[in-house]
């Protein structure tokens, strides 16, 4: 019934809607840019970014932010899909660049922004709950892999809190592109760092906004949704879910 679900959504959410992105141009665009790290050219087959954007709608000349954007895989590629005419701020809270895990980060940061080479990316160091952003002033927001923690939050409040600040900047049509590791039901999936979509569902609609369409683009079947994520077995490869959020008013 859920796949039966997705697929009526995703049909729905297509009709009338013109592609976003030219997705093989994308592709090589991010695999040929000399610029770009190694690494996340590995990491493209299991991200497949071009495709994840343009189901997010994704443009050139958007506004948009990467959350909890960490070293910056997802900010480079917001960065070639909204172009000059674009602008993506790469967001970190302040804790999470400190101590020695912070400390590599933000080389990595420095590394990836050296020398101006993402001319379109601001840098913004604030938390979830406080960007700090004007009111109504994104096209779309994309947090990737990391809703999951704010369920482990000691704020009870967390995601009422993060979905708030991105309901509030947010324009009116706005996308919230939510990409997240799968849990079951079965298992908690809190300890494994996952996170059930069901909840994750409820909880964006109880915030006042619209869950316009779920996609299986990054769906894995092998994934038997019990393991860590970053268990060797299945780290890189696990089964994710991935919403298409929208800001109706």
């Amino acid at each position: 019934m859920k796949k039966l679900i997705t697929i009526l959504v995703l049909t729905s959410a297509y009709i009338g809607s013109a592609a976003a992105l030219d997705i093989a141009a994308f592709t090589r665009a991010l695999t040929n840019d000399p610029g770009r790290p190694d690494a996340d050219k590995v990491r493209d087959a299991g991200r497949r970014p071009a495709h994840v954007l343009d189901f997010l709608g994704v443009e050139e000349g958007m506004t948009v932010v990467d959350l909890v954007a960490a070293a910056g895989y997802y900010t480079e590629v917001l960065s070639h899909a909204v172009g000059d005419s674009g602008k993506v701020y790469m967001q970190n809270s302040p804790a999470s660049l400190t101590g020695q895990r912070g400390e590599r980060t933000a080389a990595a940061i420095e590394e990836r922004l050296a020398n101006n080479r993402l001319a379109n990316v601001e840098r913004l160091t604030r938390d979830l709950d406080d960007l700090g952003l004007p009111d109504n002033s994104l096209d779309a927001a994309v947090i990737a892999l990391e809703f999951h923690e704010l369920y482990l939050s000691d704020n009870a409040n967390a995601v009422a809190d993060f979905l708030a600040e991105i309901r509030r900047v947010l324009k009116p049509g706005g996308v919230l592109g939510i990409i997240e590791h799968s849990g079951f039901p079965v298992y908690d999936p809190a300890p494994l760092h996952r996170a059930l979509e069901m909840q994750v569902v409820a909880d964006v609609q109880a915030a006042g906004m619209f869950v316009a369409a779920s996609s299986p683009l990054l769906e894995n079947p092998d994934d038997a949704r019990n393991a860590m994520v970053f268990d060797q077995s299945i780290r890189g490869a696990t089964d994710r879910f991935v919403l298409r959020v929208v800001k109706t008013k």
